[in-house]
């Protein structure tokens, strides 16, 4: 695998609050809020003068809200305009996508330094209209009018996991306890209360309104019950990430540019992408229990950063589904199949365990604004890397090397990067 030609590196990155934010604010304000957020993250300030070029992930505000030909439109909202801006589509990988495309831009020294963007307005529609709206990333020939929806796609991968591993809900559980902890501390994200409060919660209502309390002992009795009701066997409410409005902001800089803006960057060391059938029933092998796509951005990845599974020390892995960061875990190397959910269990993947893994909340807590995913997992690591994640979740160890993970789809584009703090 080729490496890059020059070396390039985050220099300033940050989010808007995800969470359900229209009609109060709309794309424009979230991406505002994203853009002032990260000149205030880049140590020596950042002018929309410097930037040569501007790269957009945006999904489909066409479907969500009616609006196309967004790159132009955000351009000119922070004063980049009439620089070049366009606009990335790939799915719930668009703003990854977005995030490689400035990588090479500087790397080919067109450009010294860039602004990457994802934005995506969910709320406007209710949630069927959501669902029908996300589906376009689906196979619309075969797969969604046979009635497959991305909870049942997802659920489809989750039961071939459980038939060829013996996986359990249990297993999925653990995923979904612990990212609610971490959401719970990130102020930008989505849900910020723990399972457990959200369990009280739904006690106290009870009281309140003088019905019968439920009797859970734990969160696992809570996951189990009526409170958490099946969406696609065997994937309940709390498997699923959040329908969300959000933005994320990046700011790239060659070598030659990167110190005027900080003394501190994060180096890109490594970038991937693959690709697959959007159909599952089409996929090479037809292996369902993982995605190759995210193999060979991986791989890629790996290979243009000279490291491997066990030098990354933390991840932002895709987990739409709580299956979804299982198999991700296991399809990046991290453990061999089948062997994930056992060290999830052990709490290795938690804020303080071997390998920490969204941090965030990742897209089940923090949210998932699906065309601002993939920045604002580089955001996260980024924050990680730089020591300035807020409240308690900052990762305590020296965090030297890390990872983000953005999926497309049911996996039909998956995007890898590999972030270092040395130059490699």
């Amino acid at each position: 695998m080729r490496k890059l030609n020059r070396k390039v590196a985050i220099v300033g990155a940050a989010m808007s609050k995800f969470g359900i934010n229209y009609p109060k604010l709309r794309s424009i304000d979230m991406w505002q809020e994203a853009w002032i957020n990260a000149v205030k993250l880049t140590d020596k300030g950042i002018s929309p003068k410097v930037i040569d070029e501007f790269f957009l992930g945006n999904f489909t505000a066409d479907l969500f809200n009616h609006q196309g030909h967004m790159a132009p439109q955000m351009a000119d909202l922070v004063g980049l305009t009439p620089k070049p801006a366009s606009r990335f589509e790939g799915a719930c990988a668009s703003s990854g996508i977005a995030f490689r495309q400035g990588v090479m831009s500087i790397a080919s020294g067109v450009n010294e330094v860039v602004c990457i963007g994802g934005v995506e307005q969910m709320n406007e529609l209710n949630t069927e209209g959501v669902t029908g709206a996300l589906a376009a990333a689906a196979d619309t020939t075969y797969e969604y009018f046979a009635g497959a929806t991305f909870p049942g796609l997802y659920a489809a991968i989750a039961n071939a996991h459980f038939h060829e591993f013996g996986t359990t809900p249990k297993d999925l559980w653990n995923i979904a306890i612990k990212a609610y902890e971490n959401g719970h501390e990130n102020p930008f994200a989505q849900e910020q209360h723990t399972l457990k409060e959200i369990m009280e919660n739904k006690k106290n209502k009870a009281i309140k309104r003088g019905k019968p309390v439920p009797e859970w002992k734990d969160e696992y009795d809570f996951l189990g019950s009526r409170a958490n009701p099946m969406i696609a066997y065997p994937l309940r409410l709390f498997d699923c990430s959040l329908i969300t409005d959000g933005a994320a902001c990046v700011f790239l800089a060659s070598e030659e540019e990167a110190y005027k803006y900080t003394d501190n960057p994060i180096w890109v060391s490594g970038i991937g992408q693959g690709s697959a059938s959007l159909s599952l029933h089409d996929r090479t092998g037809g292996v369902l229990s993982g995605l190759d796509a995210t193999k060979e951005a991986a791989r890629q990845a790996y290979e243009m950063s000279g490291l491997g599974p066990k030098d990354i020390q933390i991840a932002e892995v895709h987990d739409c589904f709580t299956i979804a960061e299982l198999a991700a875990l296991e399809d990046l190397g991290f453990y061999e199949a089948g062997k994930a959910a056992a060290a999830i269990g052990n709490g290795e993947t938690k804020r303080d365990g071997v390998r920490p893994i969204n941090t965030s909340g990742g897209l089940k807590t923090k949210g998932h604004p699906v065309g601002a995913t993939g920045v604002g997992q580089i955001v996260e690591i980024f924050k990680q890397m730089r020591g300035i994640a807020e409240r308690n979740r900052q990762v305590k160890k020296d965090l030297k090397i890390g990872m983000t993970h953005n999926v497309g789809g049911s996996g039909a584009t998956v995007v890898v990067n590999i972030f270092t703090k040395e130059k490699i």
